[in-house]
């Protein structure tokens, strides 16, 4: 399996508390027609850290039903428990998802040795392919290229990364380290182009959720050769990429969406609206990029 291009970072859309299945199954669909060329439901952009386990199970289910195979689904599963963790890749698979994406343990800060045997664990119970991702910012814990390498080659079912460290050094690392075969997707927006350069995937992006055609484009120019082309789109994304981090995602992304007529725009605590000042900028930002 071979996961290539701009993968969409899920927005979950709520309405009256609970998932709005009507509003999600619309935006699945505008996504895959403008070119998206994958999804990734309840990851951190998809809030799942607040969907409790059923409503996480729904959500996946619904996401490769609305799909129909037409583009992978890399279904966010991952815990800083095991047993938990396990449990929703099993939850993942059981739905129908190409692959989990799972994120290191947060909070308890495992050692390389502990980072090993929870992936082997999770594989020992629900085999399936995984990318992992190590986001330092959100976890408290930086997947080292070295361990990185350990993990996937106790556990063959590691086939990717989403590295979202913001740091070409360690990107560029990981590449030397797992080498061609191995994914790395960036879960930077801003460091995609330079990513793909030395040898990555693709990205898990959230700003390709308000202009999925733009953020694809720059990655299949890429891969067509069309060097110019894809440092154009590059430039035309980074305001956009700048305005999704007003605020901690998803806060400026799903307003985008909600102003661009996508979705409701309803938050889980403890994550609220966006301040006015940064609600301004936003605005701003999306009439120069005509995405409102």
């Amino acid at each position: 399996m071979s996961f290539r291009g701009a993968f969409t970072a899920l927005v979950t859309p709520f309405k009256n508390g609970a998932v709005d299945e009507e509003a999600y199954r619309a935006f699945i669909e505008w996504q895959i027609e403008q070119g998206i060329d994958g999804v990734v439901p309840c990851g951190t952009t998809g809030e799942a850290a607040t969907l409790s386990h059923a409503e996480q199970g729904q959500v996946i289910k619904i996401c490769v039903d609305q799909v129909k195979g037409r583009v992978p689904v890399i279904a966010g599963a991952g815990s800083n428990n095991t047993r938990e963790a396990i449990e929703l890749v099993a939850m993942a698979k059981e739905a129908g998802a190409d692959a989990a994406l799972l994120i290191t343990p947060y909070y308890n800060k495992p050692t390389p040795d502990g980072l090993v045997a929870h992936f082997k664990a999770i594989a020992a119970e629900a085999s399936m392919p995984y990318v992992v991702y190590n986001v330092p910012g959100r976890t408290g814990l930086n997947l080292l290229p070295k361990t990185l390498a350990r993990i996937a080659k106790a556990v063959p079912e590691v086939i990717g990364c989403k590295e979202a460290t913001g740091d070409l050094k360690q990107g560029i690392e990981v590449i030397e380290a797992l080498g061609k075969d191995f994914m790395v997707l960036s879960g930077d927006d801003y460091t995609v182009l330079p990513l793909l350069a030395v040898g990555g995937s693709g990205v898990i992006s959230v700003t390709s959720n308000i202009v999925p055609a733009k953020m694809s484009g720059m990655c299949q120019a890429f891969f067509k050769g069309d060097n110019t082309r894809a440092q154009a789109l590059n430039l035309e994304l980074m305001p956009l990429n700048r305005a999704m981090f007003l605020e901690t995602n998803p806060i400026p992304v799903k307003t985008a969406l909600h102003l661009m007529g996508k979705m409701p725009l309803e938050f889980r605590l403890p994550l609220v609206p966006l301040e006015a000042a940064h609600a301004e900028q936003l605005q701003q930002a999306l009439k120069a990029a005509a995405v409102i």
